[in-house]
């Protein structure tokens, strides 16, 4: 398929270098800001604009990969109003104007990381049936896992996300700072980390909690409580995630 991208950030980069490695013909990239866009153009070896109203009419298919709250204003802006375009957010459905569809990628992306979008499913809706077959088989050209999911499930999906990625990565954060507070390494929960994400990888995470809290032991958790004395916000977090593990069991 020929492409154009409509954004040049993380999520934009990745799926430009997979639709490339999949032989689709990247066309353009379009950015806010030229330089933004030549950058990834110039690794995509494809033309690039800052002006929305210069772009290629010859594109199967755009992909809008931009913040939420910068969707409906360029959607709004899409000069082709019976060309395909999609975006790539969890959250956001089909009521923005001028969007055809959704292909949400289910991943945490950075530039300076490599991944293999072939692991990574692919969400997708379509306003018809025509565009729900091209989403169909764009997402099967680099991923292994495409499936169809309504805005509500979509949604539930990025929540879900959310806690599992966003929040687990902040709490990583934290457990780094209270780390470095004694003079430790990070890499010394290196194997913890690992060992958590792999055994859910076959078992629901709530059979294999463990902790001092789904343990009930207070004896533990007070000694923790006190270590965080020192930090009233730190230490109201870990009241308030251990009370929910102990609500949830």
């Amino acid at each position: 398929m020929k492409i154009t991208l409509l954004g040049s950030g993380n999520v934009a980069t990745h799926l430009g270098e997979a639709f490339k490695k999949a032989g689709h013909e990247i066309v353009q990239v379009w950015s806010r800001t030229a330089k933004n866009a030549a950058v990834l153009a110039n690794s995509l070896q494809c033309g690039y604009t800052n002006h929305i109203s210069d772009l290629s009419a010859e594109p199967d298919i755009y992909i809008l990969s931009v913040p939420d709250d910068s969707i409906t204003e360029t959607a709004l802006k899409f000069p082709f109003p019976e060309k395909i375009l999609v975006h790539t957010s969890g959250t956001t459905g089909l009521e923005v104007p001028g969007i055809s569809g959704v292909f949400y990628p289910v991943q945490t992306f950075s530039k300076s990381t490599k991944l293999d979008l072939s692991l990574v499913p692919i969400a997708i809706e379509g306003k018809d049936q025509e565009v729900e077959r091209l989403l169909l088989e764009l997402g099967g050209s680099i991923s292994s896992r495409v499936v169809k999911l309504n805005s509500d499930q979509r949604k539930a999906l990025h929540v879900a996300a959310v806690f599992a990625c966003n929040f687990s990565n902040h709490l990583y954060g934290i457990a780094e700072r209270i780390l470095e507070s004694k003079e430790l390494s990070f890499d010394l929960i290196y194997p913890l980390i690992l060992e958590t994400a792999v055994k859910v990888q076959g078992n629901s995470p709530a059979s294999v909690q463990t902790g001092p809290a789904v343990r009930g032991d207070q004896k533990t958790l007070d000694k923790h409580l006190q270590f965080l004395d020192t930090n009233p916000a730190l230490k109201e977090l870990y009241e308030r995630i251990s009370q929910s593990i102990i609500n949830f069991y």
